[in-house]
């Protein structure tokens, strides 16, 4: 079904309307949703008129219109990618065999496992970013957090109709427990570390947004994948949201490094590196960001699991959850006596080992995230070329300040080399931001809602949104 249902409660393309018993349990669950929103939500802004985009279709042309909404009645819904005929598995032990429509049964446990630990990232991020708002550092911007946030409650929605649909008296709770966990909260946290870390700036934001959401974009691709075809259908429309997601992370970013560097070639500035120069202009220095690049990509890393997984081994080998662009790789799809290089720490060095394929599944999808971050480095790092400076941004390595995995018991300077503990504790504030760093950066987080008018320390985008002029009042704030 590709008609999308606009008109009830819960906008949906999967015939919501002709199973009254999975309706009511939904519309049974709106309103907790909405009162979490209104409490974990944007703070402060749930009365104003936004400029969003809303899905309303499946559609690559015209899937969404663009008009102002207050956020409490965004139209959140349950849209799922139009069904592929006679689309057969590509992966795993029941690779050739027809997708399935239902649970199967020997893979329940691991399959709710898999779509509540992507579900409760959704509104984990809300919670994460309900301050923002207070501290946007232009119309333009606080208008995108904004819009992050409403994708990511219908990404929760579609997580909660799977959960709901196919799961039964177990599925019901598990939606219930996605309102109840709290980013953060020691007593109910989020289930993934990254989702229980802070976002007080807009840097953080940017940086979240560009490595976090790409962690998000590699799963979601490889969970649309799968040989559950609902969950494939589900996550690969929000595949299409998440790509806003990303954009705002890598052009945010950028606009920082592009404004900074402007700042220093008009005050004469010629080395980068000299952090109390650059910030008594009132712009955030290059040796900063990198800071900030080192930390969150070393946290978005964890979120990939151990490199060696017999967790990630199994969903493969079940077909529930296979590799990102799974169908363009060039093996059987079942990694029968195939290896990949894997990074280990052995004998006090890092190292390449061949692993058998199957077990280094979350090792090959972490490389193929780092492959898609170094892109996203070569745009900000042209940013700098193109004012006339030689610094450069980097990725630390992945041994570099891990919890998680292989590396966790190890401490590594970016460049990769092994430290011991005392070494690693008297430098980590060369790599990592410090209290003065995030003061400054919070010293610089001042809101601006004059339409047209940015920051000092940010850049205004290159075009506006949907075609917009630059002094758009994208959120409407009363005088």
């Amino acid at each position: 079904m590709s008609n999308v249902d606009y008109d009830s409660l819960i906008p949906n393309n999967v015939g919501l309307a002709a199973d009254r018993r999975l309706q009511r349990a939904l519309e049974r669950w709106h309103p907790n949703f909405i009162d979490w929103w209104k409490t974990m939500g944007p703070d402060g802004f749930q009365d104003l008129e936004v400029y969003l985009r809303t899905a309303i279709g499946v559609d690559p042309e015209g899937w969404a219109r663009f008009g102002y909404v207050k956020m409490p009645d965004y139209r959140w819904g349950i849209l799922l990618a139009p069904q592929e005929e006679n689309r057969r598995i590509a992966f795993g032990r029941h690779k050739g065999e027809p997708v399935w429509q239902e649970v199967p049964g020997e893979y329940r446990a691991m399959l709710r496992r898999l779509v509540v630990i992507q579900g409760d990232t959704e509104p984990a991020s809300v919670e994460q970013q309900r301050f923002l708002g207070h501290t946007a550092p232009s119309l333009y911007d606080m208008r995108n957090v904004f819009q992050v946030n409403v994708e990511e409650g219908r990404h929760l929605w579609a997580m909660v109709y799977l959960l709901h649909k196919y799961f039964g008296r177990d599925g019901r709770e598990e939606a219930e427990d996605l309102l109840v966990r709290r980013s953060g909260d020691r007593d109910k946290p989020r289930i993934l570390g990254a989702f229980n870390e802070k976002t007080p700036d807009w840097l953080s934001f940017f940086m979240f947004t560009t490595f976090t959401d790409r962690d998000g974009k590699m799963q979601l691709e490889s969970l649309a994948q799968s040989g559950f075809d609902p969950l494939a259908r589900t996550t690969r429309f929000m595949l299409t949201e998440e790509g806003h997601h990303m954009f705002v992370g890598r052009t945010g970013v950028e606009r920082v490094v592009r404004r900074t560097c402007e700042v220093m070639r008009g005050n004469g500035i010629a080395d980068p590196a000299d952090i109390e120069k650059v910030r008594g202009l009132g712009v955030i220095d290059l040796p900063t960001m990198q800071k900030k690049i080192n930390f969150h990509y070393s946290v978005t890393l964890d979120l990939f699991g151990a490199e060696i997984s017999t967790n990630a081994s199994n969903a493969y080998n079940a077909s529930l959850k296979g590799r990102f662009r799974e169908t363009t790789i060039d093996d059987d799809h079942q990694l029968h006596n195939s290896t990949y290089p894997v990074l280990k720490h052995l004998d006090g060095k890092l190292v390449s080992i061949d692993e058998p394929a199957i077990n280094a599944v979350n090792s090959r999808l972490c490389d193929d995230f780092i492959t898609d971050c170094e892109q996203v480095l070569a745009t900000w790092n042209k940013a700098i070329a193109d004012n006339g400076y030689a610094y450069r941004l980097s990725l630390p390595s992945r041994a570099f300040n891990r919890a998680v995995g292989e590396f966790s018991d190890v401490h590594a300077a970016p460049d990769g080399q092994l430290l011991a503990q005392a070494d690693w504790e008297q430098r980590r504030e060369e790599w990592l931001p410090d209290n003065d760093d995030l003061e400054f950066l919070l010293s610089l987080m001042e809101q601006v809602t004059e339409p047209g008018r940015f920051a000092h320390w940010i850049a205004p985008p290159r075009a506006g949104i949907n075609g917009k002029p630059g002094d758009f009042e994208y959120v409407k704030i009363a005088a």
